[in-house]
């Protein structure tokens, strides 16, 4: 959700509006929908100074002329595997936004599921200061990406509430502790999809098990905090699996409260490949 809509010449967001499953495709553009519009200086205006993001395949893009490379390779790429978007969720604070959409298109091994999350940190009026996207290439590939960090460590950040428990719980290898903090109905999604999806307390209890089966719990290096109170996205570096200490990678992953307070969902973006076995 990083594209500023009247940027865009009007044909062009007329389509976006209408094409879009997402009834709020025009404040903001999303980030699909503003890369296949091909209109690159309203994805360049966007941006508080030079282009900048960070793609989990192409690495760093920084400056217009890598950036107006980027955006017709992107497009050829999901043209030629027949992409399509789903919105799945938007987090938007005044110093940043995240926006989440499953990609499905044609990989190596047939059609898959894609999750994506987009981080744009914003200046004062809303322009984008760089961009983050997440996702695993497990689905795409069948092999996971090392992902080096693109966040340093954020000494200063809490996370509140069950997301704090939560976080505790994870790094502990407390099993029972993490189903604490979730809803009886509350479901966790992995990095590859909705063939990944574990939802309730059987499945989940199965799930933490398995994770922390290595020795012990996952400990996160916490990055960015972005909380509109409903929903909180965490930005990470991943350190440590169990006794395994991990090159550091990057990571993201959102917190969706439920009625309760307790967490209604989480979504993982990343591309750690797990010492389990």
């Amino acid at each position: 959700m990083p594209w500023i809509p009247e940027l865009f010449s009007a044909p062009v967001l007329d389509r976006i509006r209408r094409e879009s499953a997402d009834t709020r495709a025009a404040e903001p553009v999303p980030y699909f929908d503003g890369v296949r519009s091909g209109e690159i200086d309203a994805l360049v205006e966007s941006f508080a100074g030079e282009p900048e993001l960070h793609h989990p395949i192409r690495g760093r893009v920084r400056g217009r002329r890598a950036f107006e490379r980027f955006v017709p390779e992107t497009n050829a790429w999901l043209t030629e595997r027949n992409a399509v978007f789903s919105p799945v969720e938007r987090i938007l604070t005044p110093r940043r936004g995240i926006e989440e959409t499953v990609m499905t298109l044609d990989g190596d091994r047939g059609r898959v599921e894609v999750p994506v999350a987009v981080a744009a940190d914003r200046n004062d009026d809303g322009r984008s200061i760089e961009l983050r996207i997440y996702w695993s290439t497990w689905a795409l590939t069948g092999e996971h990406h090392h992902r080096a960090p693109l966040l340093g460590s954020d000494p200063d950040l809490r996370e509140p509430d069950v997301v704090g428990d939560y976080q505790r719980a994870l790094a502990s290898g407390d099993a029972e502790a993490v189903l604490a903090t979730f809803e009886a109905d509350a479901y966790v999604r992995e990095p590859s999809g909705s063939g990944y999806v574990h939802r309730g307390p059987d499945e989940l209890l199965a799930l933490y098990r398995r994770f922390f089966s290595h020795g012990g719990g996952i400990v996160l290096e916490q990055c960015a905090l972005t909380d509109d109170g409903r929903a909180c996205a965490l930005e990470y570096n991943l350190l440590r699996w169990g006794r395994t200490d991990v090159a550091p990678e990057a990571g993201l992953a959102v917190y969706v409260r439920g009625s309760s307070g307790k967490l209604a969902s989480a979504r993982i973006y990343d591309d750690a490949d797990p010492p389990l076995g």
